[in-house]
């Protein structure tokens, strides 16, 4: 009885007290990697964000003479123009099937060649690889185009000449229409699939190595090991570069195709970006020419919000 006295009459163990930091004292204590990160954050504010006040022309019919303020508002008049321009649809169907056509061969790509480097076991072999295959990246896409241009020409061109010496005839590989998306494609896969295979080859090195092992002793080749162990550790990996990819379907990049685009190939090359270029630098349409890339833009947030959606419906983490 008196020792449970002793302890009712025992003090309560007091609560941790919280400690609330002001603003201005984390600014203080941490003011060194504010200053870090003030150089990126300038970047994004005068680059990204101050640009964006530019899509109100859009929304106007802009005359540079009267100035930005002057000008007269005539709201979704471009929009409407321009979804009732015959070219809409000729532009909206290249620039879809240029961007299907880079998911389906280019974006699995960089994967397939990163699987094949985490199975290369002579580290010099493999280093060497790596360095070729991620110099193109670094080419210029003038270059890219030029040596497109010498390869394939039929005046001269190297392939031609072998084709015309084997078989006597030669390709119109630059003006067919047939073979402007092929080349395009060849095209990204050469330049930029050795570069896309850095975030892959990151993400195999953080495989645990005993679940190979594991898989060894259930008897899995390295086919099984691949498919069962590799493929689902980088699963999530894919999934969030899949949905920042689907951001730009509607941006298929403009240096390339408008240094590879003819008025022969034009009816399969046109898309998006060379159309605004076309009507806002050289016809100086730059409130219609503003409508078009706002356009491309809002379906571009659609597609990463939407596949983001589905991501998160399937069990991903995705982006947030």
């Amino acid at each position: 009885m008196e020792q449970a006295t002793a302890q009712g009459n025992l003090p309560q163990a007091s609560k941790p007290a919280v400690y609330r930091t002001s603003i201005a004292a984390r600014l203080r204590r941490d003011k060194w990697l504010y200053l870090l990160m003030l150089p990126g954050l300038l970047y994004f504010l005068i680059f990204k964000y101050v640009p964006m006040w530019g899509v109100l022309l859009a929304f106007q019919n802009y005359q540079p003479f009267t100035g930005f303020w002057k000008s007269e508002w005539v709201g979704f008049e471009h929009f409407r123009l321009f979804f009732e321009n015959p070219e809409f649809f000729m532009l909206l169907r290249n620039t879809l099937l240029l961007s299907f056509y880079n998911l389906v061969f280019f974006f699995p790509a960089p994967i397939i060649l990163a699987l094949l480097l985490n199975e290369v076991r002579l580290a010099f072999f493999k280093r060497t690889i790596q360095t070729m295959i991620y110099v193109p990246h670094f080419i210029s896409m003038v270059i890219v185009a030029s040596l497109t241009y010498v390869f394939l020409t039929t005046e001269g061109g190297t392939v031609n000449e072998l084709l015309f010496q084997y078989t006597g005839n030669k390709i119109q590989f630059l003006s067919d229409p047939s073979w402007f998306r092929p080349m395009i494609i060849l095209q990204t896969i050469w330049k930029e699939c050795g570069w896309g295979t850095i975030i892959f080859l990151a993400a195999l090195a953080a495989v645990d190595v005993e679940q190979y092992e594991a898989a060894t002793i259930d008897g899995a080749n390295r086919w099984r090991q691949i498919w069962h162990v590799t493929l689902p550790a980088i699963r999530s990996t894919i999934v969030i570069l899949l949905i920042l990819r689907m951001g730009s379907v509607l941006d298929n990049g403009f240096e390339q195709i408008y240094l590879m685009l003819n008025p022969l190939n034009r009816t399969v090359g046109e898309v998006f970006d060379t159309y605004v270029y076309a009507m806002g630098i050289t016809q100086g349409a730059f409130s219609y020419s503003t409508a078009v890339g706002l356009f491309k833009s809002i379906v571009g947030v659609t597609l990463v919000l939407g596949t983001n959606w589905l991501a998160k419906k399937f069990g991903e983490s995705g982006l947030y």
